[in-house]
C-alpha cells in the first residue's frame, strides 16, 4: 500500500485571499495549452497567428470555468445546488465536470469561429491537442485535493485517502492524469502533425477521451449522491462518455463535403 502524501490544499494566504493548488493546476494547464498553441500557430500553414491564439485564450478560460462548473451542478448534484444557489460559484471548493467543460469549450470555439470567420471544425481541430495538458494538471489538482478517489483495492498501489474510510483505494485521479492527459496529448499531437480531414482531430479527441474515461471509471468510485445510474454498473461519467464517443466517430469517418 502506498502512503497518500497529505497535501496542504492552500499554497499561501494574503488576508482573506487564499491561493489553492486546485485552482493553480487549472492556471498551469491553461498556460501550457496557450504556449503550445502559440508555438503551433507560428508553424507554416497553421492558419492561425499567435495574436489569434492570445484572443482565443479568453474564450477558452470562460468556456472551461462556466461549462465545467455548470456541468457539475446540472449533471452531478442539481438538487443540492438548486437548494443552495450561493454555492454554485464556490469553485474553490472543487466540483468541476469535464463533460460540462467540453460543452463550454465547444461553445467557446463556436463563438470564436463566428467572430473570426473561421470554420468551426477547423477551430476544433486546432484546439483539441491543446486540451489534454489542462486535463493532466486538473487531475493532479483532484489528487492534491484528495477528491474523486477510486474504488477499494488490495493492490500494493492502493492509497488511504482522507475522508474515504480506512481501506486503500485506487488513485484513479492519477490514472486519469496519465491516460486522459499525457497519453491523449501524445496521441493527438502526433496525429495532428499531418494534414487530416476537417473534424478528424477533434473527433479523435472525443473518442480518445471517451474511451479512456469510460475505462478508468471502472476503478473510480461513483459519486455518492448518484451511485450507478444505468444498468446497475454504469456511472454518470460513463453515460456521458457514450455520446462523446459516437459523435467523435462520426466526425472522424463522416463523408467530407465538397
Amino acid at each position: 500500500m502506498l502512503q497518500y502524501p497529505h497535501f496542504d490544499p492552500v499554497i499561501f494566504t494574503i488576508g482573506p485571499f487564499q491561493a489553492r493548488w486546485y485552482g493553480m493546476m487549472y492556471v498551469i494547464g491553461v498556460l501550457v495549452g496557450w504556449a503550445l498553441g502559440r508555438w503551433r500557430a507560428s508553424r507554416p500553414g497553421s492558419g492561425w497567428t499567435a495574436a489569434e491564439m492570445d484572443d482565443f485564450v479568453t474564450y477558452l478560460i470562460l468556456g472551461i470555468v462556466l461549462g465545467g462548473r455548470l456541468g457539475y451542478v446540472c449533471f452531478y448534484n442539481p438538487s443540492y445546488y438548486f437548494s443552495n444557489p450561493s454555492e454554485i460559484i464556490a469553485v474553490w471548493n472543487g466540483g468541476m465536470s469535464f463533460h460540462g467543460g467540453v460543452i463550454g469549450v465547444i461553445t467557446a470555439c463556436w463563438l470564436f469561429a463566428r467572430n473570426k470567420a473561421k470554420p468551426l471544425l477547423a477551430v476544433g481541430d486546432f484546439v483539441a491537442p491543446l486540451v489534454p495538458p489542462g486535463i493532466f494538471f486538473g487531475r493532479l489538482g483532484n489528487f492534491i485535493n484528495g477528491e474523486l478517489w477510486g474504488r477499494t483495492t488490495d493492490g500494493w498501489w492502493g492509497m488511504v485517502f482522507p475522508g474515504a474510510g480506512s481501506l486503500p483505494r485506487h488513485p484513479s485521479q492519477l490514472y486519469e492524469a496519465t491516460l486522459e492527459g499525457l497519453a491523449l496529448f501524445l496521441l493527438l499531437w502526433f496525429y495532428s502533425a499531418r494534414p487530416r480531414p476537417r473534424g478528424a482531430v477533434g473527433g479523435l479527441f472525443l473518442v480518445g477521451y471517451g474511451v479512456f474515461r469510460f475505462t478508468v471509471e471502472f476503478a473510480r468510485q461513483p459519486d455518492a449522491q448518484l451511485g450507478f445510474v444505468a444498468l446497475n454498473w454504469m456511472s454518470m461519467g460513463q453515460v456521458l462518455c457514450l455520446p462523446m464517443i459516437l459523435f467523435g466517430l462520426w466526425l472522424m469517418f463522416r463523408k467530407q463535403g465538397g
